[in-house]
């Protein structure tokens, strides 16, 4: 079987399932994947020939994808802020949404500037794309990381080992924590020393699920997609009531949040006494972050909201 042919085969496999593009796009992924060859390599050679050795993955990879098991699961990894983040079933896709949340943390010049040591803290940390990758970003961060998931736990502390140089390693601590549990935080993290609370929650209401895609209601942890239509922003409530106590006075706390809900989410800040709230758009325009300061006194009334970023 020759590089299109393969292509071929799967654009027809998963006709049903993906657009062209992206059917045509998984093949090329595989093969560069199984095979070795670059991204370009089909288009200059499609009559190139597939290792007969090389056929019974590729065609285990095309069953998989067949019944809309997602491409990284099938892949073993995703690539995420130019780093490669083992996945497997049980752990949440990274999104690109949340690249932009990550690089827009890295581009602060509240932190940016600072030599000391930064600490950070990613609440339900997923496959720990989040806070790796701020740990390889800032050279003196200190990075704490929970997940109420024994299996994301698991993940996270892998992708700690795999990405991370032994000195940034072991200034990054993983821990199973109920972000809905009373149970205090302190014994992990002190009071009043964080200056980052990053959060990707779950934020996909229920009655949104007949929007997604089989290969998300089918694979990914419905515990780290979806909360009820009743109290939407049930964790950005919890994650910022426990920043009143955990951030410094400088720190700041940063969203990933639902597109639907970038008004309420800052209206909710605010009440909690949270400052210089920002709503940012992603690349396509979406209302998917929110950024705060951290609050000095606690608001006694509603002023107006800030403007969101343009």
């Amino acid at each position: 079987m020759t590089y299109s042919e393969y292509i071929d085969y799967l654009d027809l496999r998963l006709s049903d399932l993906y657009v062209l593009n992206e059917r045509r796009a998984m093949a090329v992924r595989l093969l560069c994947h199984f095979c070795g060859i670059s991204h370009y390599e089909h288009i200059i050679d499609p009559g190139g020939l597939i290792s007969s050795e090389k056929l019974p993955e590729l065609y285990r990879a095309a069953d998989e994808l067949a019944m809309a098991r997602p491409l990284q699961y099938v892949l073993g990894f995703c690539e995420f802020s130019g780093l490669r983040f083992h996945v497997e079933d049980g752990v949440l896709i990274p999104r690109p949404e949340t690249e932009e949340l990550v690089r827009w943390i890295s581009e602060d010049s509240d932190f940016t500037e600072v030599k000391s040591e930064i600490t950070i803290f990613d609440a339900g940390c997923g496959s720990g794309c989040i806070g790796i990758t701020l740990a390889n970003l800032f050279p003196n961060a200190r990075v704490c990381m929970c997940d109420i998931s024994d299996k994301t736990i698991e993940v996270s502390k892998s992708n700690c080992r795999t990405i991370l140089s032994e000195a940034k390693h072991s200034n990054v601590d993983v821990f199973k924590y109920d972000l809905l549990d009373d149970l205090p935080l302190t014994n992990r993290i002190k009071e009043f020393s964080l200056d980052i609370i990053v959060s990707n929650p779950p934020y996909v209401r229920q009655s949104e699920k007949q929007l997604m895609h089989r290969n998300v209601l089918e694979f990914e942890p419905s515990n780290a997609l979806f909360v009820s239509d009743e109290d939407p922003l049930l964790f950005y409530r919890v994650i910022a009531e426990r920043g009143r106590k955990l951030l410094k006075t400088s720190g700041k706390i940063y969203f990933e949040i639902n597109e639907a809900f970038g008004r309420e989410t800052m209206q909710l800040l605010q009440s909690l006494g949270y400052e210089n709230i920002e709503l940012k758009k992603d690349l396509n325009g979406r209302d998917r972050m929110v950024r705060a300061s951290s609050f000095r006194y606690k608001v006694s009334r509603q002023d107006d909201l800030p403007h969101a970023e343009k």
